[in-house]
């Protein structure tokens, strides 16, 4: 079964990716490239965290995960809610994600 968007992603002109698209993409790739930011994305596959759930699940300080979180946000890769005075982190982007769990899924194979 071949997927309908790969398929329109072939029959666009690849030779003349624009600058912004370019720029998006390997700054997806360069967000997926850092261990770190890999861990958070995996620990926000299901479900949502606080900035300082996340750094105590993945025993980082929270200045980093903040960091990281921002990176991430600037990316689209994670969204947030306000509940009073906290912010909860989520996933925002399904195709990453798919690919992050493929990946995940190859690393393991």
């Amino acid at each position: 079964m071949k997927d309908d968007s790969y398929e329109k992603l072939a029959t666009t002109d690849q030779e003349n990716l624009d600058e912004e698209t370019l720029f998006i993409v390997s700054q997806t790739f360069k967000a997926l490239g850092d261990p770190t930011r890999i861990r958070i994305l995996h620990l926000l596959f299901n479900k949502e965290y606080s900035v300082n759930e996340i750094a105590d699940k993945l025993n980082l300080k929270q200045s980093t995960v903040s960091h990281q979180l921002r990176f991430l946000k600037n990316l689209r890769l994670v969204k947030y809610r306000r509940a009073g005075t906290s912010l909860f982190y989520s996933h925002d982007d399904q195709h990453v994600i798919r690919i992050l769990k493929e990946t995940i899924e190859h690393a393991l194979h």
